[in-house]
Protein backbone atom coordinates (compact mmCIF):
# COMPACT_ATOMS: atom_id res chain seq x y z
CA UNK A 1 0.00 0.00 0.00
CA UNK A 2 2.76 2.42 0.94
CA UNK A 3 4.50 1.63 -2.35
CA UNK A 4 1.39 2.56 -4.34
CA UNK A 5 1.00 5.79 -2.40
CA UNK A 6 4.64 6.57 -3.14
CA UNK A 7 4.04 6.01 -6.86
CA UNK A 8 0.93 8.19 -6.90
CA UNK A 9 2.08 11.06 -4.74
CA UNK A 10 5.93 10.95 -4.97
CA UNK A 11 6.33 11.21 -1.20
CA UNK A 12 10.11 10.80 -1.04
CA UNK A 13 10.60 13.35 -3.79
CA UNK A 14 8.62 15.83 -1.68
CA UNK A 15 10.50 14.91 1.52
CA UNK A 16 7.50 13.47 3.33
CA UNK A 17 5.95 10.12 4.28
CA UNK A 18 2.53 8.52 4.73
CA UNK A 19 2.33 9.21 8.48
CA UNK A 20 3.16 12.87 8.05
CA UNK A 21 0.64 13.29 5.23
CA UNK A 22 -2.13 11.57 7.20
CA UNK A 23 -1.53 13.75 10.26
CA UNK A 24 -1.44 16.84 8.02
CA UNK A 25 -4.72 15.84 6.36
CA UNK A 26 -6.43 15.29 9.71
CA UNK A 27 -5.09 18.60 10.99
CA UNK A 28 -6.37 20.57 8.00
CA UNK A 29 -9.77 18.93 8.27
CA UNK A 30 -10.02 19.63 11.99
CA UNK A 31 -9.01 23.25 11.44
CA UNK A 32 -11.77 23.80 8.87
CA UNK A 33 -14.48 21.40 10.11
CA UNK A 34 -16.36 24.45 11.39
CA UNK A 35 -17.51 25.08 7.81
CA UNK A 36 -19.82 22.06 8.15
CA UNK A 37 -21.72 23.89 10.86
CA UNK A 38 -21.34 27.49 9.72
CA UNK A 39 -22.14 27.18 6.00
CA UNK A 40 -25.55 25.48 6.43
CA UNK A 41 -26.46 28.03 9.11
CA UNK A 42 -25.63 31.01 6.86
CA UNK A 43 -27.32 29.66 3.73
CA UNK A 44 -30.38 28.67 5.76
CA UNK A 45 -30.88 32.40 6.36
CA UNK A 46 -31.32 32.69 2.58
CA UNK A 47 -34.20 30.22 2.75
CA UNK A 48 -32.27 27.07 1.83
CA UNK A 49 -32.79 23.70 3.50
CA UNK A 50 -30.15 23.40 6.24
CA UNK A 51 -29.76 19.63 6.02
CA UNK A 52 -29.45 19.68 2.24
CA UNK A 53 -26.82 22.45 2.44
CA UNK A 54 -24.84 20.36 4.94
CA UNK A 55 -24.73 17.44 2.51
CA UNK A 56 -23.96 19.76 -0.42
CA UNK A 57 -21.12 21.33 1.58
CA UNK A 58 -19.59 17.92 2.28
CA UNK A 59 -19.91 16.72 -1.31
CA UNK A 60 -18.57 19.94 -2.84
CA UNK A 61 -15.61 19.96 -0.44
CA UNK A 62 -14.76 16.31 -1.01
CA UNK A 63 -15.16 16.52 -4.81
CA UNK A 64 -13.00 19.62 -5.22
CA UNK A 65 -10.36 18.41 -2.78
CA UNK A 66 -10.06 15.02 -4.51
CA UNK A 67 -9.58 16.88 -7.79
CA UNK A 68 -6.84 18.95 -6.14
CA UNK A 69 -5.07 15.78 -5.02
CA UNK A 70 -5.30 14.10 -8.42
CA UNK A 71 -4.76 17.06 -10.77
CA UNK A 72 -1.99 18.90 -8.91
CA UNK A 73 -0.68 16.64 -6.11
CA UNK A 74 -0.82 19.59 -3.71
CA UNK A 75 -1.93 19.50 -0.05
CA UNK A 76 -4.60 22.16 -0.50
CA UNK A 77 -8.15 21.56 0.72
CA UNK A 78 -11.26 23.24 -0.67
CA UNK A 79 -14.71 24.01 0.72
CA UNK A 80 -17.45 26.65 0.38
CA UNK A 81 -15.66 29.88 1.27
CA UNK A 82 -16.40 32.07 4.25
CA UNK A 83 -17.31 35.60 3.20
CA UNK A 84 -18.56 34.33 -0.14
CA UNK A 85 -21.35 32.43 1.62
CA UNK A 86 -22.27 35.56 3.59
CA UNK A 87 -22.30 37.63 0.39
CA UNK A 88 -24.49 34.94 -1.19
CA UNK A 89 -27.06 34.96 1.62
CA UNK A 90 -27.13 38.49 2.98
CA UNK A 91 -26.25 40.61 -0.06
CA UNK A 92 -27.50 38.73 -3.12
CA UNK A 93 -30.58 36.99 -1.70
CA UNK A 94 -31.69 39.11 1.26
CA UNK A 95 -30.23 42.47 0.14
CA UNK A 96 -30.81 42.42 -3.64
CA UNK A 97 -33.93 40.28 -3.46
CA UNK A 98 -32.80 37.49 -5.79
CA UNK A 99 -33.95 33.95 -5.17
CA UNK A 100 -31.36 31.56 -3.79
CA UNK A 101 -31.77 29.55 -6.98
CA UNK A 102 -30.66 32.60 -8.95
CA UNK A 103 -27.69 33.09 -6.61
CA UNK A 104 -26.68 29.47 -7.23
CA UNK A 105 -26.98 30.14 -10.97
CA UNK A 106 -24.53 33.05 -10.56
CA UNK A 107 -22.10 30.79 -8.71
CA UNK A 108 -22.42 28.11 -11.39
CA UNK A 109 -21.78 30.69 -14.14
CA UNK A 110 -18.78 32.05 -12.26
CA UNK A 111 -17.38 28.52 -12.06
CA UNK A 112 -17.77 28.02 -15.81
CA UNK A 113 -15.93 31.30 -16.47
CA UNK A 114 -13.17 30.16 -14.12
CA UNK A 115 -12.82 26.88 -15.97
CA UNK A 116 -12.23 28.82 -19.19
CA UNK A 117 -9.75 31.17 -17.48
CA UNK A 118 -7.89 28.23 -15.97
CA UNK A 119 -7.63 26.28 -19.23
CA UNK A 120 -6.47 29.38 -21.13
CA UNK A 121 -3.71 30.17 -18.59
CA UNK A 122 -5.20 33.55 -17.61
CA UNK A 123 -5.24 32.75 -13.89
CA UNK A 124 -1.78 31.20 -14.10
CA UNK A 125 -0.46 34.32 -15.86
CA UNK A 126 -1.86 36.50 -13.07
CA UNK A 127 -0.14 34.32 -10.46
CA UNK A 128 3.20 34.53 -12.27
CA UNK A 129 2.93 38.32 -12.76
CA UNK A 130 2.89 39.04 -9.03
CA UNK A 131 6.31 40.23 -7.71
CA UNK A 132 7.99 38.08 -5.05
CA UNK A 133 7.78 40.86 -2.44
CA UNK A 134 3.99 40.84 -2.79
CA UNK A 135 3.92 37.04 -2.68
CA UNK A 136 5.76 37.11 0.65
CA UNK A 137 3.41 39.88 1.81
CA UNK A 138 0.38 37.77 0.91
CA UNK A 139 1.79 34.94 3.03
CA UNK A 140 2.21 37.25 6.02
CA UNK A 141 -1.16 38.92 5.43
CA UNK A 142 -2.96 35.58 5.33
CA UNK A 143 -1.15 34.61 8.51
CA UNK A 144 -2.40 37.75 10.28
CA UNK A 145 -5.85 37.26 8.76
CA UNK A 146 -6.37 33.67 9.90
CA UNK A 147 -4.89 34.44 13.34
CA UNK A 148 -7.43 37.28 13.61
CA UNK A 149 -10.22 34.89 12.55
CA UNK A 150 -9.09 32.42 15.21
CA UNK A 151 -9.14 35.04 17.96
CA UNK A 152 -12.57 36.22 16.81
CA UNK A 153 -13.98 32.69 16.68
CA UNK A 154 -12.83 32.17 20.25
CA UNK A 155 -14.26 35.57 21.34
CA UNK A 156 -10.82 36.70 22.50
CA UNK A 157 -11.32 39.64 20.12
CA UNK A 158 -14.85 41.09 20.04
CA UNK A 159 -16.59 44.11 18.56
CA UNK A 160 -16.66 47.18 20.77
CA UNK A 161 -16.55 50.95 20.93
CA UNK A 162 -13.09 50.85 19.32
CA UNK A 163 -14.34 48.66 16.41
CA UNK A 164 -12.63 45.67 17.99
CA UNK A 165 -11.46 45.13 21.53
CA UNK A 166 -10.35 42.41 23.91
CA UNK A 167 -12.89 40.22 25.67
CA UNK A 168 -13.84 41.68 29.06
CA UNK A 169 -13.80 39.19 31.94
CA UNK A 170 -15.16 41.88 34.25
CA UNK A 171 -18.12 42.42 31.95
CA UNK A 172 -18.64 38.66 31.61
CA UNK A 173 -18.84 38.27 35.37
CA UNK A 174 -21.40 41.06 35.49
CA UNK A 175 -23.65 39.65 32.73
CA UNK A 176 -23.19 36.01 33.73
CA UNK A 177 -21.47 34.83 30.53
CA UNK A 178 -18.21 33.97 32.26
CA UNK A 179 -19.08 30.26 32.45
CA UNK A 180 -19.70 30.03 28.71
CA UNK A 181 -17.82 32.63 26.66
CA UNK A 182 -15.31 33.30 29.42
CA UNK A 183 -14.33 29.65 29.77
CA UNK A 184 -14.02 29.38 25.98
CA UNK A 185 -11.70 32.39 25.87
CA UNK A 186 -9.50 30.95 28.62
CA UNK A 187 -9.33 27.55 26.92
CA UNK A 188 -8.42 29.17 23.59
CA UNK A 189 -5.58 31.16 25.16
CA UNK A 190 -4.30 28.10 27.02
CA UNK A 191 -4.62 26.09 23.81
CA UNK A 192 -2.41 28.59 21.98
CA UNK A 193 0.25 28.32 24.68
CA UNK A 194 -0.07 24.52 24.80
CA UNK A 195 0.35 24.26 21.02
CA UNK A 196 3.31 26.65 21.19
CA UNK A 197 5.02 24.43 23.77
CA UNK A 198 4.45 21.38 21.57
CA UNK A 199 6.00 23.22 18.62
CA UNK A 200 8.98 24.28 20.74
CA UNK A 201 9.49 20.65 21.79
CA UNK A 202 9.15 19.47 18.15
CA UNK A 203 6.23 17.16 18.96
CA UNK A 204 4.89 15.55 15.79
CA UNK A 205 1.31 16.56 15.07
CA UNK A 206 1.55 19.53 17.44
CA UNK A 207 -1.27 21.55 15.87
CA UNK A 208 -3.63 18.57 15.78
CA UNK A 209 -2.81 17.73 19.40
CA UNK A 210 -3.48 21.37 20.26
CA UNK A 211 -6.99 21.10 18.80
CA UNK A 212 -7.76 17.74 20.40
CA UNK A 213 -6.25 18.76 23.75
CA UNK A 214 -8.29 21.95 23.94
CA UNK A 215 -11.46 20.11 22.93
CA UNK A 216 -10.80 17.32 25.43
CA UNK A 217 -10.41 19.74 28.33
CA UNK A 218 -13.60 21.54 27.22
CA UNK A 219 -15.54 18.26 27.31
CA UNK A 220 -14.33 17.56 30.85
CA UNK A 221 -15.22 21.09 31.99
CA UNK A 222 -18.69 20.76 30.49
CA UNK A 223 -19.26 17.40 32.18
CA UNK A 224 -18.32 18.81 35.60
CA UNK A 225 -20.39 21.95 35.08
CA UNK A 226 -17.61 24.53 34.77
CA UNK A 227 -18.36 25.22 31.10
CA UNK A 228 -22.03 25.95 30.43
CA UNK A 229 -23.10 26.06 26.74
CA UNK A 230 -25.08 29.13 25.67
CA UNK A 231 -26.20 28.93 22.00
CA UNK A 232 -27.48 32.53 22.10
CA UNK A 233 -23.89 33.66 22.67
CA UNK A 234 -22.50 31.27 20.06
CA UNK A 235 -21.15 28.86 22.68
CA UNK A 236 -22.42 25.36 21.94
CA UNK A 237 -22.08 22.02 23.65
CA UNK A 238 -18.75 20.29 23.14
CA UNK A 239 -20.45 16.89 23.46
CA UNK A 240 -21.55 15.14 20.25
CA UNK A 241 -25.35 15.02 19.87
CA UNK A 242 -26.43 11.58 18.68
CA UNK A 243 -30.14 12.16 19.26
CA UNK A 244 -30.83 12.21 15.50
CA UNK A 245 -28.64 9.21 14.78
CA UNK A 246 -26.14 9.00 11.94
CA UNK A 247 -28.43 9.47 8.94
CA UNK A 248 -27.30 11.53 5.94
CA UNK A 249 -29.50 14.62 5.36
CA UNK A 250 -31.22 14.52 1.97
CA UNK A 251 -29.79 16.74 -0.78
CA UNK A 252 -32.81 16.89 -3.09
CA UNK A 253 -34.10 20.29 -1.85
CA UNK A 254 -30.99 21.97 -3.32
CA UNK A 255 -29.70 19.56 -5.97
CA UNK A 256 -29.81 21.08 -9.46
CA UNK A 257 -31.79 24.12 -8.31
CA UNK A 258 -29.29 26.43 -10.05
CA UNK A 259 -30.95 25.45 -13.34
CA UNK A 260 -34.48 26.27 -12.18
CA UNK A 261 -34.46 30.02 -12.79
CA UNK A 262 -36.18 32.72 -14.81
CA UNK A 263 -34.08 33.16 -18.01
CA UNK A 264 -34.99 36.87 -18.22
CA UNK A 265 -33.04 37.55 -15.00
CA UNK A 266 -29.86 36.22 -16.58
CA UNK A 267 -29.49 39.31 -18.77
CA UNK A 268 -30.03 41.91 -16.05
CA UNK A 269 -27.19 44.28 -15.12
CA UNK A 270 -27.48 43.37 -11.43
CA UNK A 271 -27.01 39.69 -12.23
CA UNK A 272 -23.84 40.51 -14.17
CA UNK A 273 -22.61 42.54 -11.19
CA UNK A 274 -23.30 39.59 -8.88
CA UNK A 275 -21.32 37.25 -11.14
CA UNK A 276 -18.43 39.72 -11.31
CA UNK A 277 -18.41 40.10 -7.53
CA UNK A 278 -18.27 36.35 -6.98
CA UNK A 279 -15.65 36.11 -9.74
CA UNK A 280 -13.43 38.85 -8.32
CA UNK A 281 -13.41 37.66 -4.72
CA UNK A 282 -12.98 33.98 -5.59
CA UNK A 283 -10.20 34.66 -8.12
CA UNK A 284 -8.00 36.65 -5.78
CA UNK A 285 -8.90 34.75 -2.62
CA UNK A 286 -7.80 31.56 -4.37
CA UNK A 287 -4.65 33.09 -5.83
CA UNK A 288 -3.84 34.65 -2.47
CA UNK A 289 -4.27 31.35 -0.65
CA UNK A 290 -2.19 29.45 -3.20
CA UNK A 291 0.55 32.07 -2.98
CA UNK A 292 0.55 32.18 0.80
CA UNK A 293 0.43 28.45 1.49
CA UNK A 294 2.76 27.39 -1.33
CA UNK A 295 5.32 30.03 -0.34
CA UNK A 296 5.24 28.78 3.24
CA UNK A 297 5.77 25.21 1.98
CA UNK A 298 8.66 26.28 -0.32
CA UNK A 299 6.79 24.99 -3.36
CA UNK A 300 7.57 27.96 -5.63
CA UNK A 301 10.38 27.55 -8.15
CA UNK A 302 13.32 29.93 -8.60
CA UNK A 303 11.16 32.28 -10.67
CA UNK A 304 8.43 32.43 -8.03
CA UNK A 305 6.09 30.24 -10.10
CA UNK A 306 4.00 27.37 -8.73
CA UNK A 307 4.48 24.21 -10.83
CA UNK A 308 1.26 22.42 -11.81
CA UNK A 309 -0.78 25.45 -10.81
CA UNK A 310 -3.20 24.81 -13.67
CA UNK A 311 -4.43 21.65 -11.95
CA UNK A 312 -4.93 23.54 -8.70
CA UNK A 313 -6.88 26.34 -10.38
CA UNK A 314 -8.96 23.91 -12.42
CA UNK A 315 -9.87 21.98 -9.26
CA UNK A 316 -11.11 25.21 -7.72
CA UNK A 317 -13.14 26.12 -10.82
CA UNK A 318 -14.71 22.67 -11.26
CA UNK A 319 -15.44 22.54 -7.53
CA UNK A 320 -17.30 25.86 -7.71
CA UNK A 321 -19.60 24.75 -10.53
CA UNK A 322 -20.17 21.31 -9.01
CA UNK A 323 -20.89 22.90 -5.63
CA UNK A 324 -23.55 25.13 -7.21
CA UNK A 325 -25.19 22.03 -8.71
CA UNK A 326 -25.11 20.29 -5.31
CA UNK A 327 -26.53 23.42 -3.69
CA UNK A 328 -23.89 25.54 -1.98
CA UNK A 329 -22.06 28.82 -2.45
CA UNK A 330 -18.63 29.26 -4.08
CA UNK A 331 -16.12 26.49 -3.34
CA UNK A 332 -12.59 27.78 -2.92
CA UNK A 333 -9.15 26.86 -1.60
CA UNK A 334 -9.09 27.31 2.18
CA UNK A 335 -6.42 29.25 4.04
CA UNK A 336 -6.68 26.60 6.77
CA UNK A 337 -4.73 24.36 4.36
CA UNK A 338 -1.76 26.11 5.94
CA UNK A 339 -2.43 24.10 9.12
CA UNK A 340 -1.68 20.87 7.27
CA UNK A 341 1.33 22.38 5.54
CA UNK A 342 2.66 23.46 8.92
CA UNK A 343 2.38 19.81 10.00
CA UNK A 344 4.56 18.76 7.06
CA UNK A 345 1.93 18.01 4.41
CA UNK A 346 3.44 18.42 0.96
CA UNK A 347 1.44 16.25 -1.46
CA UNK A 348 -2.04 15.40 -2.61
CA UNK A 349 -2.19 12.63 -0.03
CA UNK A 350 -2.81 15.30 2.60
CA UNK A 351 -5.72 16.61 0.53
CA UNK A 352 -7.03 13.08 -0.06
CA UNK A 353 -7.08 12.36 3.68
CA UNK A 354 -9.03 15.57 4.30
CA UNK A 355 -11.46 14.68 1.51
CA UNK A 356 -12.00 11.24 3.04
CA UNK A 357 -12.76 12.84 6.41
CA UNK A 358 -15.31 15.13 4.76
CA UNK A 359 -17.09 12.06 3.36
CA UNK A 360 -16.92 10.29 6.72
CA UNK A 361 -18.43 13.41 8.26
CA UNK A 362 -21.62 12.63 6.32
CA UNK A 363 -22.13 9.67 8.66
CA UNK A 364 -20.45 11.08 11.78
CA UNK A 365 -21.64 14.65 11.60
CA UNK A 366 -22.51 14.86 15.33
CA UNK A 367 -18.86 14.26 16.24
CA UNK A 368 -17.32 16.73 13.83
CA UNK A 369 -19.95 19.40 14.45
CA UNK A 370 -19.18 19.23 18.17
CA UNK A 371 -15.65 20.64 17.76
CA UNK A 372 -15.98 24.14 19.26
CA UNK A 373 -14.51 27.17 17.54
CA UNK A 374 -12.38 27.95 20.58
CA UNK A 375 -10.68 24.56 20.11
CA UNK A 376 -9.70 25.28 16.50
CA UNK A 377 -8.68 28.86 17.33
CA UNK A 378 -5.23 27.84 18.67
CA UNK A 379 -4.49 26.12 15.34
CA UNK A 380 -5.35 29.24 13.34
CA UNK A 381 -3.34 31.54 15.61
CA UNK A 382 -0.27 29.29 15.60
CA UNK A 383 -0.42 28.80 11.83
CA UNK A 384 -0.66 32.58 11.50
CA UNK A 385 2.48 32.88 13.60
CA UNK A 386 4.31 30.38 11.39
CA UNK A 387 3.27 32.18 8.19
CA UNK A 388 4.29 35.58 9.56
CA UNK A 389 7.93 34.51 9.32
CA UNK A 390 7.86 35.28 5.59
CA UNK A 391 8.10 38.97 6.45
CA UNK A 392 11.85 38.40 6.90
CA UNK A 393 12.09 37.73 3.14
CA UNK A 394 10.81 41.20 2.24
CA UNK A 395 13.57 43.72 1.47
CA UNK A 396 12.70 46.66 3.74
CA UNK A 397 15.69 48.63 2.50
CA UNK A 398 13.81 49.17 -0.79
CA UNK A 399 10.66 51.21 -0.20
CA UNK A 400 9.33 50.43 -3.68
CA UNK A 401 9.13 46.77 -2.63
CA UNK A 402 8.47 46.98 1.10
CA UNK A 403 5.82 49.73 1.23
CA UNK A 404 3.38 47.98 -1.17
CA UNK A 405 4.11 44.72 0.63
CA UNK A 406 3.30 46.31 3.98
CA UNK A 407 0.07 47.81 2.63
CA UNK A 408 -0.91 44.43 1.20
CA UNK A 409 -0.33 42.49 4.43
CA UNK A 410 -1.93 45.20 6.57
CA UNK A 411 -5.18 45.46 4.58
CA UNK A 412 -5.98 41.73 4.68
CA UNK A 413 -6.83 41.48 8.38
CA UNK A 414 -8.13 45.05 8.64
CA UNK A 415 -10.49 44.73 5.65
CA UNK A 416 -11.21 41.10 6.52
CA UNK A 417 -10.43 40.08 2.96
CA UNK A 418 -7.52 38.42 1.16
CA UNK A 419 -8.66 39.82 -2.18
CA UNK A 420 -8.81 43.43 -0.92
CA UNK A 421 -5.26 43.10 0.42
CA UNK A 422 -4.07 41.90 -2.96
CA UNK A 423 -5.91 44.75 -4.70
CA UNK A 424 -4.26 47.39 -2.49
CA UNK A 425 -0.92 45.66 -2.93
CA UNK A 426 -1.20 45.69 -6.73
CA UNK A 427 -2.28 49.33 -6.93
CA UNK A 428 0.36 50.61 -4.50
CA UNK A 429 3.14 48.57 -6.14
CA UNK A 430 2.43 50.02 -9.59
CA UNK A 431 1.91 53.59 -8.36
CA UNK A 432 5.01 53.68 -6.13
CA UNK A 433 7.30 52.20 -8.78
CA UNK A 434 5.96 54.35 -11.63
CA UNK A 435 6.08 57.55 -9.55
CA UNK A 436 9.64 56.83 -8.39
CA UNK A 437 10.82 56.07 -11.93
CA UNK A 438 11.69 52.42 -11.23
CA UNK A 439 8.95 50.71 -13.22
CA UNK A 440 11.17 50.02 -16.26
CA UNK A 441 14.01 48.80 -14.06
CA UNK A 442 11.66 46.40 -12.25
CA UNK A 443 10.23 45.11 -15.54
CA UNK A 444 6.72 45.17 -14.14
CA UNK A 445 4.42 42.81 -16.03
CA UNK A 446 1.78 44.46 -18.25
CA UNK A 447 -0.77 42.37 -16.37
CA UNK A 448 0.08 44.27 -13.19
CA UNK A 449 -0.87 47.55 -14.90
CA UNK A 450 -4.10 46.10 -16.30
CA UNK A 451 -5.16 44.52 -13.02
CA UNK A 452 -4.32 47.63 -11.01
CA UNK A 453 -6.51 49.70 -13.34
CA UNK A 454 -9.32 47.15 -13.04
CA UNK A 455 -9.06 47.27 -9.25
CA UNK A 456 -9.32 51.06 -9.30
CA UNK A 457 -12.35 50.93 -11.61
CA UNK A 458 -13.93 48.32 -9.37
CA UNK A 459 -13.65 50.59 -6.34
CA UNK A 460 -15.08 53.53 -8.30
CA UNK A 461 -18.01 51.86 -10.06
CA UNK A 462 -18.86 48.56 -8.38
CA UNK A 463 -19.87 48.09 -4.78
CA UNK A 464 -19.23 44.56 -3.51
Amino acid sequence: MNQKLEQWFHLKENHTDVKTEVIAGITTFMAMAYILAVNPSILADAGMDKGAVFTATVLASAFATILMALLSNYPFVLAPGMGLNAYFAYSVVIGMGYSWQMALAAVFTEGIIFIVLSVTNVREAIFNAIPMSLKHAVTVGIGLFIAFIGLQNAHVIVTGAKLVTLYSFKGAIADGSIRSVGVGVILALLGILFTGVLIAKNVKGNILWGILGTWGVAIILELVGVYVPNPELGMYSTLPDFSSGFGIPGIMPTLGQCFKIDPSELMSFNFIVVIFSFLFVDLFDTLGTLIGVSTKADMLDENGHLPKIRGALLSDALGTSAGAVFGTSTTTTFVESAAGVAEGGRTGLTALVSAALFLIALFLSPIFLAIPSFATAPALVVVGFLMAGSILKIDFSDATESLPAFICLLIMPLAYSISEGIAFGFISYVVVNVASGKAREKKISPLMYVLSLLFILKYIFIQT
